[in-house]
């Protein structure tokens, strides 16, 4: 079993930056890729961006390229998401997620084995 626990969020202004950490425990971690997802309110949860465990693959939503940049931690089993420039529609419930069967996509929910509980993210205008 896998736990993931986020951890960074907490309210910004617009143009602002936070970083969220993502550390995982449990069995022997060895992902084949790990993943961020956000969800607003009243809305369905989406892809941010993600990244392959080994080597230097990384992914992204068209609304964060750029802005975001996800990266990881092998040694200390964390993935993070460094958030710049932000903006009120940026807001949400961000979540990690852990790929251990890699199904295709990192894109999907479905692909995704393990999940984090959320940590919010708010950005004020």
């Amino acid at each position: 079993q896998v736990q993931l626990v986020e951890s960074g969020g907490g309210l910004v202004q617009a143009g602002g930056s936070l970083r969220l950490s993502c550390a995982a425990s449990g069995r022997t971690f060895s992902p084949y890729a790990m993943g961020w997802f956000r969800q607003a309110p009243g809305k369905e949860r989406e892809f941010v961006a993600a990244l392959r465990w080994s080597g230097d693959s990384t992914y992204y939503a068209a609304s964060v390229r750029g802005r975001f940049t996800i990266s990881r931690d092998n040694a200390k089993n964390t993935v993070y998401l460094q958030m710049n420039s932000l903006k009120p529609e940026d807001t949400a419930v961000y979540y990690c997620a852990a790929v251990i069967h890699y199904s295709g996509s990192y894109i999907y929910e479905a692909g995704y084995d393990y999940w984090g509980q959320g940590t919010q993210v708010t950005v004020s205008s």
